[in-house]
């Protein structure tokens, strides 16, 4: 262990250390120097060396070392500075979560690297396996491993404030704080298991105010700050369980807040009341309880209402239709029937419990036992205005299920209204505790209280009704849920009925004359039948002495209505001057508060200067004293050296470098001189202690030998008398047992009754032991038995569906085969036709050309006649190209018949033959077109469909 004459130069050595990179030497000789008991006085490089140890303990996440670290420094400064501890917590968990988000930022993945079920824990078995195993690390692994670490110190650092700072009143604020960023992280990260710790500590750390109240610093919760301090931790507590969904921890946190106020019995802001009542509503809602949570909805009404100025009136309303929801989506029945005594016992108790969480009762001498109920909630409801506030779809369904009676259309008329009220709800604007409500969550219970009305109007009309026209009544639900809602309401009271399935309908209770259920039906008859008879006869009245009672009726209602609505407006008008009147109060304490902020921060740093320079002038004074008595106590020494030797030194004129140096050679002869001494003394020892060490070892040599014999004497003086002890044993030990030796016989006799009894109830459960493993195994049998059959079966009808696809499969492809086949002989015999229909018309084509040039050959060689009677070899040349199309015609592809063509050939014959002269006396130089390569090059492609039913005809005719 290092020791240091000042701090300053651990600070010093703690930096050059970290400089060449000994970060936990540095750390080791600052944690030595601040647990060291010599530097218990507080100063400010305390401070200092406190900011590098916290720095050093995040950088190599040393929270252990930070723990201890932060313990001894408040015992430091405790009750001189406190102030500075907080500094150093501060810049402690700044650093802690300055790091956690870096390595956050850097993380890529962080779901996957956060994905651990505790931070406490060491690594998991599975992790250790794996990374023996896999050669490469992942990437998820390198996030866990870059990740999870800070995330774990973070926590530490939250769990060592919280420790160091549970019992300190100084330091109430930063406590509080630290809570709240505590339940910020567990929020933020979705760490449930953090969160139940963390709310477990704090819990114990109130549990052990309360508990050790002689400690020197605890925390006063009487006191209004301290008070205020605890209750916004505990309700930031309540809201993060809240939205983390962990409802049992949110119901703990209530308790606790209940617990506290019952403590110090102060009633807290209604601000904080508003919160506690809208996450109460919450956590009934989820428990199902909802008596309590609709008493949860009319205290937070009642807060609203009273101290919530800026609440609009479309927020009221929905409010209220909530509160009024609520209070009908309580059961109509009391659940209490035929419970036994210990269920009713707990359910009173349960009942007192939740009560005192509603009301938040804190007088104990003005706590009401009423039990709450749905009916005394409902007056409740009327007494305290709720009624005037709702929506007017939500009056007309408390109308219909709480004072109607319409047995047949009752469910009809309430479906419409329940779709319109699901539609309503949304985000309040002047409510921030509760900042959205949804009407819509209450229509299962309005359904189920719809199906009970229905049910109990129809059993007090019918004896009987058949299931289908009970089911028409309630459109909401099948019968198999409506049977078991009316199962509960049998089994509590509500109803008398039954369900005969065989018939199809259900049975209701036989009903008398005197009972109550007709008592209502009977007085309105009466009533009915009282106004038929003054309507038939109507009664002689009186004559009105003034004459005018119904216009003074209508007058007074008139005046009264005008009475009512002046007395609104003022009322009005009243609230909007003293919402003036607040506002400008508020406004005139906003400057007034910065004003005094201003006066208070100049004033602070006037003092803060002075202060600066009252000590600049301290330190310079005990500077000059402290030189001043040293140079005084070195003269001093200096004059009594002096006196020793006889020698007056010359103390005049000698300024202190003089003194000092004087000082110093005196001070080194002296010890000079003192060395030579002790070197002396030494040897004079040494010489002494060898001598006696000479004569003393004769001395231990005889001592030691005398030693031996009396030890040999002693040792046998023992044996002697252990041998005679052991004698007394045995024979007391035979005595004894010849006393015992004539028990054995009735000892034998008894053992052997318990092992024969013994036996018989070992046989006895062996038997029936067998017997039930016997019928396991029968049973066993047969439900395999069953199986194998089930499981053939099955299998079966499998390989059965899969022949039979494959054989349809199988056909649809012989069927594709076979018609693939036949289209391609369709194919083949089309393309056979066509090739003998383009020889046929080739041949065709080859004769007619040959046939024209045999007409062409005898008019190319005859010169031009001069004379008019050459005239008839152009008329020739004429005809023959006139003939052309003519002979033509067959190439054209329709069927010409043989005698068309016998009389064109023979008109073609006679033209040759007689050639008439040109009309115009000129001859055609122009090719003879050929209507065969036309007809080739348009109809030369095989046709199908329409069109080969004409060429096969047309190929059968000219074959013909």
């Amino acid at each position: 262990m290092a020791t240091f004459a000042k701090p300053e130069n651990a600070l010093k050595r703690a930096e050059e250390l970290v400089n060449v990179g000994q970060k936990q030497a540095a750390l080791q000789a600052l944690h030595d120097l601040i647990t060291s008991k010599r530097y218990r006085a507080w100063q400010k490089s305390l401070e200092r060396i406190m900011f590098k140890y916290v720095e050093l303990c995040v950088d190599m996440r040393k929270g252990r070392f930070a723990k201890d670290g932060l313990i001894q420094y408040r015992i430091i400064c405790q009750q001189v500075n406190v102030s500075s501890l907080e500094e150093v917590i501060k810049h402690f968990m700044q650093l802690s979560t300055e790091r956690a988000e870096k390595a956050r930022t850097q993380a890529q993945a962080l779901e996957d690297a956060l994905d651990v079920e505790d931070l406490e824990a060491d690594k998991r078995p599975e992790d250790l396996m794996l990374s023996y195993v896999s050669g490469e690390k992942g990437k998820d692994r390198s996030d866990r491993e870059l990740v999870t670490p800070w995330f774990k110190f973070l926590w530490e650092t939250y769990r060592t404030v919280l420790e160091i700072l549970r019992n300190n009143s100084k330091l109430e604020s930063l406590y509080a704080m630290t809570a709240h960023r505590a339940f910020q992280f567990c929020k933020q990260y979705k760490r449930t298991t953090e969160f139940r710790r963390l709310c477990e500590i704090i819990r114990n750390h109130l549990a052990n105010l309360n508990k050790y109240r002689d400690q020197r610093d605890r925390p006063d919760l009487t006191a209004p700050e301290s008070l205020q301090l605890y209750l916004d931790t505990r309700i930031e507590q309540l809201k993060i369980a809240t939205d983390l969904k962990l409802w049992q921890e949110a119901f703990r946190s209530v308790e606790d807040i209940h617990g506290l106020m019952s403590m110090v019995k102060k009633s807290p802001k209604p601000s904080l009341m508003v919160v506690y009542y809208a996450k109460l509503t919450d956590i009934f809602w989820v428990s199902d309880s909802y008596l309590y949570h609709a008493y949860a909805w009319l205290k937070l009404f009642t807060l609203q209402k009273s101290y919530n100025k800026n609440l609009s009136q479309k927020d009221l309303q929905l409010i209220a239709s909530s509160v009024l929801l609520a209070a009908l989506s309580v059961a109509p029945y009391d659940q209490k029937h035929g419970a036994s005594h210990l269920e009713l016992e707990n359910e009173k108790e349960r009942n007192l419990r939740m009560t005192s969480l509603v009301n938040f009762t804190l007088d104990p001498k003005g706590e009401t036992k009423e039990v709450l109920s749905r009916a005394s909630l409902l007056a409740e409801l009327t007494n305290k205005g709720v009624m005037t506030c709702v929506s007017q779809e939500v009056k007309d369904i408390y109308h219909l299920l709480e004072n109607e009676f319409l047995p047949l259309d009752l469910a009809t008329r309430v479906e419409p209204l329940l779709a319109k009220i699901s539609k309503l709800g949304g985000k309040l604007s002047s409510a921030s505790s509760v900042p959205e409500v949804q009407l819509s969550k209450y229509n299962p219970a309005l359904e189920k209280l719809t199906t009970l009305r229905v049910l109990q109007q129809i059993s007090q009309v019918y004896q009987s009704i058949k299931i289908e026209s009970l089911l028409k009544m309630i459109p909401f639900f099948d019968f198999s849920v409506t049977e078991k809602i009316s199962v509960d309401a049998v089994k509590y009271n509500f109803l008398a009925m039954k369900v005969d399935h065989l018939k199809g309908a259900v049975l209701f209770g036989n009903v008398d004359i005197e009972s109550e259920k007709l008592s209502d039906h009977l007085s309105i008859l009466a009533d009915s039948l009282s106004k038929a008879k003054n309507l038939i006869s109507p009664p002689i009245r009186k004559a009105s002495k003034l004459g005018i009672g119904y216009d003074l009726a209508e007058i007074v209602d008139k005046e009264h209505k005008r009475l009512l609505a002046r007395k609104s407006i003022i009322e009005k008008r009243k609230e909007e001057h003293e919402r003036q009147m607040l506002e400008m109060e508020r406004q005139e304490e906003s400057k007034r508060l910065k004003l005094q902020k201003v006066t208070e921060e100049a004033e602070q740093k006037r003092l803060a200067e002075e202060y600066i320079l009252r000590e600049q002038q301290r330190i310079r004074r005990e500077i000059e004293e402290r030189e001043l008595q040293e140079a005084q106590a070195m003269l001093l020494e200096t004059q009594k050296g002096a006196k020793k030797k006889g020698k007056k030194p010359l103390l005049e004129g000698v300024t202190k470098q003089t003194l000092i140096e004087m000082a110093l050679s005196e001070q080194l002869k002296e010890r000079q001189e003192l060395e030579k001494k002790l070197q002396k003394l030494a040897k004079t020892m040494d010489y002494m202690e060898r001598a006696k060490r000479e004569e003393e070892a004769q001395l231990i040599e005889q001592a030691f030998q005398q030693r031996l014999v009396e030890e040999k004497l002693l040792h046998e003086r023992e044996q002697l008398k252990e041998i005679e002890l052991s004698r007394q044993h045995h024979a007391g030990d035979l005595q004894e047992k010849n006393r015992l030796a004539r028990m054995l016989e009735c000892k034998e006799i008894f053992q052997h009754k318990v092992v024969i009894r013994r036996e018989t109830e070992h046989n006895q459960l062996k038997k029936e032991r067998d017997d039930k493993i016997n019928q396991i195994v029968t049973m066993r049998k047969r439900d395999r038995e069953i199986k194998r059959k089930l499981l053939y079966y099955l299998k079966s009808e499998e390989d059965r569906m899969t022949r039979q696809q494959e054989e349809e499969e199988a056909r649809k492809r012989e069927e594709e085969e076979r018609r693939k086949k036949e289209d391609a002989e369709r194919k083949a015999k089309l393309d056979a036709i066509a090739e003998r229909q383009r020889q046929r018309e080739k041949e065709l084509e080859e004769k007619e050309r040959l046939r024209r040039e045999a007409l062409r050959k005898p008019t190319e060689p005859l010169p031009q006649p001069t004379d008019p009677a050459s005239a008839p070899e152009p008329a020739r040349v004429v005809a023959a190209e006139a003939a052309a199309p003519a002979s033509a015609a067959p190439a054209t592809g329709r069927y010409v018949p043989r005698f068309i063509r016998e009389k064109s050939e023979g008109q073609r014959a006679a033209a040759a033959a007689s050639p008439e002269p040109d009309r115009w006396g000129r001859k055609d130089d122009r090719p003879p077109q050929s209507g065969g390569d036309k007809w080739t090059s348009e109809n030369r492609r095989p046709s199908f469909g329409g069109s080969r039913n004409s060429s096969s005809s047309s190929w059968s005719r000219t074959r013909s």
